[in-house]
């Protein structure tokens, strides 16, 4: 059975922090609001940018985000792990590489320690944008690395699941080559409709890998950008996907974050039943 949830931050006004941002001011708020309106699980982020004061960077946190999961009914099944978007070792542009590759590392295992004290099950490591891999050598060390932390999360019995822009095929073919049993695929259909990439042909190419989706249009509200619902819905019903779909959609006007987020579950929940997907 499919569980629906957002991303974390989207039921937080944003304040001029932009699209995605960890909700210092009402991440405990999120936990209540998201069991009013209907959310089964929220993707919590873990960037850089006062990464200490992220309630999973510290004991304390981690009561408290336990605490809320108990009062709340919703989990935490993931973690966006956008801190390495800010940290992409691997670029060659970079100093201090060797350090910077432990540096992620030994916060990847921090980070994989406490999500398994809050029940968490994926980390998510994007390669997007800042984080991309353009080429060979920079595929190469993302593989050498995601080995490394794979055993670490291995030990713990969770999985990492990697958000890339590459197209159909090369991304099945780089999973192949990371070549471990806890390693999976994000999917999201906003950033491979804006790549022009083929929804069906995509998802069929990462039936086994695919462990979480995202689902957002590109640019615009659900519905009215280039993303294909239909086949993006037909296509996981097709593949048996049964884990998590998580709402991170474009946001409507601040202020006004629960009716757009209760609009874009029911825009999911119809999907899910125009294809007969059970949530």
């Amino acid at each position: 059975m499919i569980s629906l949830g957002i991303m974390q931050g989207r039921l937080t006004e944003t304040k001029g922090r932009g699209i995605q941002f960890f909700p210092f001011d009402n991440w405990e708020n999120e936990f209540r609001e998201g069991k009013k309106i209907g959310i089964q699980e929220i993707e919590w982020i873990f960037d850089f940018d006062r990464y200490e004061e992220n309630p999973l960077w510290t004991i304390e946190g981690v009561e408290r985000i336990n605490d809320l999961i108990e009062e709340t009914g919703i989990k935490v099944r993931s973690v966006c792990f956008d801190y390495f978007m800010r940290r992409p070792f691997y670029k060659e542009s970079l100093d201090r590489k060797n350090d910077m590759r432990q540096e992620n590392f030994e916060f990847a295992k921090k980070v994989l320690s406490n999500m398994e004290k809050i029940g968490a099950t994926l980390l998510e490591v994007p390669m997007v944008d800042n984080s991309s891999i353009q080429n060979e050598k920079e595929e190469r060390e993302a593989i050498s690395f995601l080995r490394d932390v794979l055993e670490f999360a291995s030990s713990l019995e969770l999985k990492i699941g990697c958000e890339t822009d590459m197209p159909v095929g090369k991304f099945r073919d780089f999973l192949d080559k990371v070549d471990h049993t806890n390693i999976y695929a994000n999917y999201d259909s906003g950033n491979s409709s804006g790549l022009g990439y083929d929804h069906a042909a995509e998802i069929k190419s990462l039936s086994n890998y695919i462990y979480n989706v995202h689902i957002k249009d590109r640019k615009l509200q659900l519905g009215t950008g280039s993303a294909d619902f239909d086949a993006v819905f037909s296509s996981l019903k097709n593949v048996g996907y049964d884990e998590s779909i998580l709402l991170q959609a474009a946001r409507g006007n601040d202020g006004d974050e629960v009716n757009n987020i209760i609009s874009q579950l029911k825009f999911v929940k119809d999907y899910c039943k125009k294809y007969e997907i059970e949530v």
